[in-house]
């Protein structure tokens, strides 16, 4: 049973004003978007949340998280530090309904999919969405259900202790980090190996006797189970030349991916639905840490074929005259930009072409990346590219010819009226760009009736 606000109060230390025996079934940190009968925080950021509480109140909420008494009759919790009080909300939340088992996720590129699939895979609750911060985490486990078999918590960070502070909340069973790349450079003065080191706060994180995978490719990961910090937690490689191994992969097109995996003389044979090898690396992650936590292959198996891909995370859409949109306009880094464009190359269809957004958040070395990954982008046989933001025309350098370059989304617009019949198109970019506009744009236009 979720908390009421009379057990909130104890468990906070808040002064209680109104009606005690309300229980939010969620909370919301956002007035535009919160639902009927959720519990607003009022959280001080960029803007006062304190500014908004008529809006949430208006909009449906049950009760107020609040530093101070406001003007409403409505239940409010008063606190000192709203956002103190809410981390504490879900770290108390989780300990009083532990699952059996508890996943952490992270990674520079693909922790959201592979959060999915381990979902599947354990059938257990997940984050919902983006909720992977320090501030969307708690929000998430403050209502979590209790009785749970097995959670699986997504933990991004975009500078140092970030995910630290997650496992303070969330002390994990399990883990799993799928690469170390570039995101966030610009906010790490060491490179990658300052990311390595946040990143492997997960690991550190993980309680005594816990167990990790992580990519046996990857140096950077390799890097961290050689840490001492890293040792109370077994460090487990999948890949070649290890106890869990792909030993074959087949495409099976817009239908997703086959392989198999070879777990300590054993074959696991695997399906999922989305598409590409770096989705097969994946779901190897899930599946083995999933068969280290001891879960059973049948059921393992059958999660990972259940998984959907998401609206802005690879979902797939038929156009007209026989073309094929690919929806990756979640977020974007070099790593991920090039993984799907092969993705895209590995679908039947007409002429390759990209339209993305810029890469976010890479500093000094903004430039560089981006005229490397327009390289790379071209020598993955994509043959057209649009490129709009900061950089684009560092990235259509890179690209050459075949490449356009705008500012801004506004300039591309009328570039998108022209997209060739037949294409099969990527859409990606950082979330600063807002890429699903792109989307919708093409959709609009020539989504097959």
């Amino acid at each position: 049973m979720l908390y009421d606000l009379n057990r909130l109060a104890s468990i906070l230390g808040a002064n209680l004003i109104g009606d005690g025996g309300t229980m939010p079934h969620g909370i919301s940190l956002d007035s535009r978007s919160i639902q009927p009968g959720e519990c607003f925080v009022a959280l001080k950021a960029d803007r006062d949340g304190h500014e908004f509480v008529g809006n949430a109140i208006s909009a449906g909420a049950s009760c107020l998280l609040v530093d101070h008494q406001i003007e409403y009759e409505v239940p409010q919790l008063i606190v000192k530090d709203t956002l103190a009080a809410l981390q504490k909300w879900g770290q108390h939340r989780l300990a009083d309904c532990r699952p059996d088992a508890v996943f952490g996720v992270t990674g520079s590129v693909g922790k959201t999919s592979t959060k999915e699939l381990l979902a599947g895979a354990v059938s257990g609750w997940k984050t919902p969405g983006n909720r992977n911060n320090t501030l969307g985490l708690p929000a998430a486990l403050a209502t979590m259900p209790d009785c749970l078999g097995a959670a699986v918590l997504e933990m991004g960070m975009s500078t140092q202790g970030e995910i630290e502070l997650l496992t303070e909340i969330a002390p994990l069973d399990f883990g799993v980090i799928t690469n170390i790349g570039d995101s966030h450079l610009e906010n790490f003065p060491d490179g990658q190996s300052g990311i390595a080191a946040a990143k492997g706060e997960l690991v550190a994180g993980i309680v005594p006797g816990g167990a990790w995978v992580f990519s046996a490719e990857d140096p950077w990961c390799q890097w961290i189970a050689n840490q001492g910090w890293a040792s109370k937690a077994r460090s487990i490689p999948v890949g070649k030349g290890t106890d869990y191994c792909i030993t074959s992969s087949e495409s099976l097109g817009a239908r997703g991916e086959r392989f198999s995996l070879l777990n300590n003389g054993r074959t696991l044979d695997v399906e999922i639905k989305l598409t590409g090898t770096h989705q097969i690396q994946n779901a190897a992650l899930a599946a083995s840490i999933a068969l280290i936590a001891g879960f059973s292959e049948d059921s393992i198996v059958s999660g990972l074929v259940s998984v959907e891909p998401e609206e802005g995370r690879g979902r797939l859409y038929n156009l007209r005259n026989g073309g094929m949109l690919m929806d990756e306009s979640y977020n974007a880094s070099k790593g991920s930009i090039l993984s799907c464009a092969r993705s895209l190359l590995g679908l039947e269809g007409g002429e390759p072409l990209a339209v993305l957004g810029c890469i976010r958040e890479l500093g000094p070395t903004s430039p560089s990346i981006h005229r490397a990954t327009g390289k790379e982008l071209r020598q993955t046989g994509i043959s057209r590219l649009w490129v709009y933001g900061d950089y684009s025309e560092e990235l259509a350098e890179g690209f050459g010819h075949g490449a356009k370059a705008f500012p801004d989304f506004e300039t591309l617009l009328p570039e998108l009226s022209e997209l060739p019949a037949g294409a099969r198109i990527l859409v990606k970019g950082s979330r600063y760009w807002k890429s699903e506009r792109v989307v919708t744009f093409i959709l609009e236009r020539f989504m097959r009736e």
